[in-house]
């Protein structure tokens, strides 16, 4: 998921509180993914410069 070790290894953190911090979170190539779509879509729909 590109998380590793950053829920798993915190101390007195119980298996169902890291998934659920797991689950309410947003994974970085996700976040990369979604980010350049939508810099494809602006770029696709600016007006062209006369």
């Amino acid at each position: 998921m590109g998380l590793d070790g950053h829920v798993t290894e915190v101390p007195g953190l119980s298996r169902s509180a890291q998934l659920k911090a797991l689950g309410n979170g947003v994974l970085p190539l996700q976040a990369v993914t979604a980010l350049q779509a939508l810099a494809h879509r602006v770029r696709r729909t600016e007006p062209v410069a006369a």
